[in-house]
C-alpha cells in the first residue's frame, strides 16, 4: 500500500514540474511509512546517514514543496515546531500531553460540527481542527511504574 501512495506522491509532484531528487524521494517515503506525524528535525536525523550533504534546510524547503503541492499537512501545536503528515484527508488528532505523540483517529459524526457552526453564524466554512489531548497509554505506564 505504501509503495502505490509514494508513485503516487511522486507522479503528482512530475506532474506539477517538481523534479524528483533522491533526498525528496527519501523524504516523501519517511513521511508515508510512518505514523509519528515527525518535525522537520527528525527527518533531518532519520535520513542523515544516508544523505550525509543533505542539511535540515533542504528538509524544510522539501517539506514546504510537498506543503504547497497538498500532498502533506502541517500541523502546529504551540511548542514552536511544525509537524508534518501525509494524511491529508480529513481526520483527528489525540496529542500526549507529556511526549508529545500524536495519533490519528477518525469519526464521521465530526463534520455535523461544521454545517452547525455555518448555519449558526452564516460562515462559510473551510476547514476544521480537532484536538484531543491526553496522556498515552505508554506515559501512563511510566507514571504508574515510576519509570
Amino acid at each position: 500500500m505504501s509503495e502505490l501512495k509514494l508513485k503516487d506522491a511522486l507522479d503528482a509532484l512530475k506532474t506539477s514540474g517538481v523534479r524528483i531528487t533522491p533526498q525528496r524521494h527519501a523524504i516523501l517515503k519517511y513521511l508515508i511509512s510512518t505514523e509519528s506525524h515527525p518535525t522537520a528535525d527528525v527527518i533531518y536525523k532519520s535520513l542523515e546517514s544516508d544523505f550525509p550533504n543533505m542539511s535540515v534546510a533542504t528538509v524544510y524547503n522539501n517539506l514546504r514543496v510537498f506543503r504547497n503541492s497538498g500532498l502533506i499537512k502541517e500541523l502546529t501545536y504551540g511548542d514552536a515546531s511544525s509537524r508534518f503528515d501525509f494524511v491529508t484527508h480529513d481526520h483527528y488528532h489525540i496529542i500526549c500531553d507529556e511526549c508529545g505523540t500524536i495519533v490519528d483517529f477518525h469519526h464521521p459524526g465530526l463534520e455535523e460540527v461544521e454545517h452547525l457552526a455555518s448555519h449558526v453564524t452564516g460562515f462559510k466554512v473551510n476547514s476544521h481542527r480537532l484536538e484531543v489531548y491526553g496522556t498515552c497509554p505508554s506515559c501512563a505506564s511510566r507514571a504508574v511504574t515510576g519509570n
